[in-house]
């Protein structure tokens, strides 16, 4: 073509989530042998069955008429009251109605908080870090993305040191992006540490982008504060959703809610341009969003929650206790969300393999297996060649740490026992190879 096409940050579009699919759908047809999905978040496609009192929610509202129509395009007003009235009820920042704009899951208000930013703005984000998060940011700068570590031999807790240094040295960035509870480690950040964090961005005059879709899935008896609690004057975005606590990952329904914003003009009129960016989409879909109140509001809804959280808190302990087991790992306990991410803390080397006894499998990996790559995801990609187990490569979370992300979702459990067992067998026979 007579001029370039290509936007200067495709390159950084990477999901490996979902792209490690296309590889486990391959070695599907190659063995003939199911997949067992460890890569995905989706808690029904687990086999967590949505309970009936919040069906019947959904099939009572989808009698009402209006769910068919378009809605306002910050969203339904009375679910954007309900949800201002419980940020209002914990007595921290107060915000209104108007504070809230309804989007297409949170993947498309992701896209919006970085693609209307200024091109040279930056936004600092953890590492290891969500894909989309990333991505979207490095992409609309056309540039790598920018990080501060998540310190594995802590706990996963934030590198505050390097975030101030980063920081102060680069005026670029403009904003602080927190993922808490975290994607992809599962680690839940006490108030303390997120009250530093909210105290470096005051200091240099950023705003904040906080992910917390999961503040309803931190393990009871944790210490965690949503941000509307600890953010004080701080000019804040705060993404949230249904995905994962309805769960309807399906329904694509996620919101922003915006802290702050009257304390500055720029901030105010960046909020205003994400609204205008929405306006010309009209709207997001109504349905989900008309059912939050009556869920929400439900009083089978917290003792719901707390059985949720008690399964996945079991959970994580158990696939800690087989994992750990293994020498030259590291492998911190998960304490919200449904992740654990596993460190190699063994050196590794080229010569590691796992052993693969089909011989047109063995073929097929070694030609997606070049030298070079990195070793996590050679390690990914034949734990799905020999066990036919999908999980994801810490490295396509912009991390330099060897490991994997698996979810913990699976709800059979003689599956779960065998597919944790399973990658438990395979990362010691990958390390005693070398």
């Amino acid at each position: 073509m007579r001029r370039n096409i290509v936007h200067p940050g495709a390159s950084e579009l990477t999901y490996e989530i979902r792209g490690i699919t296309e590889l486990a759908h391959e070695i599907h047809h190659l063995s003939g042998r199911p997949i067992f999905w460890e890569n995905i978040g989706d808690p029904v496609q687990k086999g967590e069955i949505v309970p009936d009192w919040i069906k019947d929610i959904v099939a009572d509202t989808i009698r009402d008429n209006r769910s068919f129509g378009y809605c306002p395009t910050r969203g339904v007003a009375p679910t954007r009251e309900f949800l201002a009235a419980r940020v209002n009820a914990r007595g921290h920042v107060q915000i209104s109605a108007d504070d809230i704009l309804f989007f297409n899951g949170l993947g498309d208000a992701i896209h919006k908080v970085y693609t209307m930013l200024a091109p040279q703005a930056r936004v600092i984000g953890p590492s290891p870090s969500y894909s989309t998060h990333s991505s979207a940011e490095a992409a609309h700068a056309g540039s790598n993305p920018i990080v501060y570590h998540l310190n594995v031999l802590d706990g996963w807790m934030p590198d505050l040191d390097e975030l101030r240094n980063k920081v102060r040295y680069n005026e670029n960035i403009a904003g602080v992006m927190i993922i808490n509870p975290d994607n992809p480690t599962g680690a839940v950040f006490p108030p303390a540490v997120i009250k530093e964090m909210v105290a470096i961005a005051r200091e240099f005059n950023l705003f904040i982008v906080a992910d917390e879709i999961y503040q309803n899935l931190v393990y009871d008896g944790h210490d965690y504060l949503p941000l509307s609690a600890l953010v004080e004057d701080v000019p804040t975005i705060s993404l949230k959703g249904i995905s994962k606590e309805v769960p309807w990952p399906g329904a694509r329904c996620g919101w922003m809610e915006v802290y702050n914003q009257n304390k500055s003009s720029m901030f105010g009129r960046y909020v205003r341009s994400i609204l205008d960016a929405k306006m010309l989409e009209v709207c997001a879909t109504t349905l989900p969003q008309m059912i939050i109140p009556r869920v929400y509001g439900d009083p089978r809804y917290e003792a719901w929650g707390r059985q949720r959280r008690a399964f996945f808190a079991q959970r994580a302990r158990r696939a800690t206790e087989i994992l750990s087991a293994c020498q030259g790992v590291i492998v911190n306990e998960p304490r919200g969300a449904f992740y654990l991410s596993l460190v190699f803390s063994a050196q590794l080397n080229d010569s590691m393999n796992l052993r693969i006894e089909d011989r047109k499998m063995e073929d097929f990996l070694r030609q997606r297996c070049p030298e070079g790559m990195s070793l996590d995801r050679k390690f990914v990609y034949q734990l799905l060649g020999s066990k036919q187990i999908c999980v994801v490569p810490l490295s396509g979370f912009v991390c330099d740490l060897p490991g994997f992300r698996v979810t913990l979702l699976e709800r059979d459990d003689a599956k779960f026992e065998q597919v944790f067992q399973s990658i438990a067998d395979s990362v010691s026979e990958f390390i005693a190879s070398g």
